[in-house]
C-alpha cells in the first residue's frame, strides 16, 4: 500500500493533489482543521482517511507525526501544503495572527519534513513536496510575514535537495512556486489578485507530474517563470518597489 500525507487538504491545492494522488493507488492521509471540508474531499476518494489536525501547534504537529507512525510504519509522499496569509502594513497587523502563520506554514511544515524525512533516509526511498510561492523569491510589503515565510521554505527544500544528492539518496524533494491560484487563500488573506489566476487542478497536476521526476523548484505557466528571472536580475529595492505596487492593487 502507498501512503501519502497531504496538510492543508481541505481544499484548493492540497484538495486537488490529494484526488490525482488517490488516483494513482495512493491511500490519502488528509489533514487540516475543517473536519466537514474533509469530509468532502472524502467523497472524491477512493481510499482515506481524515486526520484533524491544528498545525499551529507544534505538540500537535509530532503527535501526527507519531500518530502515522504507530500505525502505517513508513508513508511514500509527504505533502507540506498547509499555510495562509496575511495582507497590510507590518506594523498594523496582528501580532498574534502573525505568529500562527509563521508556526503554520515554516514551522509545522519544518517539524514534519524533519521527521518524515529522518524516516525516508532509513529505508532510502519517498518524495517530499513543499508548496510555497514564487513569493519566496522576493521581497513583499503589505504581506511581508507571509513572502518571508515562504522564502524560508524555498532556500530550505533547496539546502536538502543539495544534502539528499550528496548523499546518493533516493528521497526526493521539491518546492512548488505558483503565482495566484484560484483558491480559498485570497478570502483568509482578505485580497483580491488583479492577475489571472490558475486553477488549483492545474497546478496540482503540473506539480505532482514534476515532482515524481525530481524536479526542485516546480513553476506553474510561463509568466510565474519569467516573474522569478526578474527577481533574479533586477536589484532588491526596485523589486521591492515593484511588489508594493502590486500589493496596493489587492486592497
Amino acid at each position: 500500500m502507498k501512503i501519502a500525507l497531504v496538510t492543508g487538504a481541505s481544499s484548493g491545492i492540497g484538495r486537488d493533489i490529494s484526488i490525482i494522488l488517490n488516483g494513482m493507488g495512493y491511500k490519502i492521509i488528509l489533514v487540516a482543521r475543517n473536519k466537514e471540508k474533509l469530509e468532502e474531499v472524502q467523497t472524491h476518494l477512493k481510499d482515506s482517511e481524515i486526520y484533524i489536525c491544528d498545525l499551529s501547534q507544534r505538540d500537535l504537529c509530532v503527535k501526527l507525526y507519531e500518530d502515522i507512525k504507530n500505525k502505517y510504519g513508513n508513508i511514500d509522499v509527504l505533502i507540506n501544503n498547509a499555510g495562509f496569509g496575511l495582507f497590510g502594513e507590518f506594523y498594523k497587523t496582528d501580532l498574534e495572527t502573525e505568529i500562527k502563520m509563521i508556526d503554520t506554514n515554516v514551522v509545522a511544515m519544518h517539524i514534519l519534513m524533519k521527521l518524515f524525512l529522518h524516516d525516508m533516509m532509513k529505508i532510502n526511498k519517498g518524495h517530499i513536496l513543499n508548496v510555497a510561492s514564487i513569493s519566496g523569491f522576493m521581497p513583499g510589503p503589505l504581506m511581508s510575514t507571509y513572502y518571508s515565510t515562504k522564502s524560508y521554505i524555498v532556500r530550505l527544500t533547496q539546502s536538502i535537495y543539495e544534502e539528499l544528492k550528496k548523499a546518493k539518496s533516493n528521497v526526493k524533494i521539491s518546492v512548488l512556486c505558483p503565482g495566484p491560484v484560484d483558491t480559498n487563500f485570497n478570502n483568509v488573506a482578505k485580497v483580491k489578485f488583479n492577475l489571472r489566476q490558475k486553477n488549483s487542478m492545474e497546478v496540482a497536476n503540473y506539480a505532482i507530474k514534476k515532482m515524481f521526476k525530481n524536479k526542485l523548484i516546480i513553476i506553474p505557466g510561463l509568466t510565474i517563470k519569467i516573474s522569478r528571472i526578474g527577481a533574479k536580475i533586477i536589484p532588491d529595492k526596485i523589486m521591492a518597489k515593484i511588489c508594493y505596487k502590486m500589493q496596493e492593487r489587492k486592497r
